[in-house]
């Protein structure tokens, strides 16, 4: 290791410390609430060191947002397969949402952000809006498979992909985020994603 890595990685390891602290600190005492004094105090850097690596709270705001975003780009990517079965394909997608969304710190920087966006939402509505295009990938996937012939075309496949990961949010998400509940172990992560997928296609699937 040379002299010129070891700064780099304290820095590093400052910045992840003023980030984690920061989301503690917006949780508890939301954006009016918090300031960068207690963030430092938080995070046991001085003031200086967190002005060094954000020049104000918004700044501070906006990197835990971005975090989150970055946090969602596994699910960019959704790719349809005309030899795969529409079955298989869903339950792959929905186990890689579930690792997201059961994940402690996507959990803790999604109540940050929803709560921002309800206090002020100019200044978060930007970010969420990016967000929101990660589930992007699934709507692609809808329309391929109603290009195919797979999927009933009465419903535009944004909306048939709002209806499938709806019914995941409504069990995994939400209760998670608004009242605490705590994320759902492997086994019920496994019921929903079958019952969710079974009755999505119970009602968009066109039979072979």
């Amino acid at each position: 290791m040379t002299a010129s890595s070891r700064p780099a990685r304290l820095t590093d390891r400052k910045r992840a410390a003023i980030l984690k602290a920061a989301v503690a600190e917006f949780r508890a005492f939301g954006f009016a609430g918090t300031s960068m004094d207690r963030i430092a105090a938080t995070a046991e850097v001085s003031k200086r060191t967190v002005y060094n690596h954000f020049s104000s709270k918004d700044e501070l705001f906006t990197a835990i947002l971005w975090q989150l975003w970055e946090a969602s780009r596994a699910l960019e990517n959704v790719s349809y397969e005309p030899a795969r079965p529409l079955r298989e394909q869903l339950l792959a997608f929905l186990a890689q949402k579930l690792r997201l969304l059961s994940d402690p710190s996507f959990i803790d920087l999604s109540r940050v952000a929803i709560a921002e966006l309800v206090h002020a939402p100019e200044r978060a509505r930007a970010m969420m809006d990016k967000l929101a295009e990660k589930e992007e990938g699934m709507t692609t996937w809808m329309r391929a498979a109603q290009a195919d012939g797979r999927l009933r075309t009465d419903i535009a496949p944004a909306d048939a992909a709002h209806q499938l990961q709806g019914m995941v949010k409504a069990f995994a998400f939400w209760p998670q985020i608004t009242l605490g509940q705590p994320p759902l172990d492997e086994a019920a992560q496994q019921q929903l994603m079958h019952d969710c997928v079974d009755m999505f296609l119970a009602l968009r699937a066109l039979k072979p």
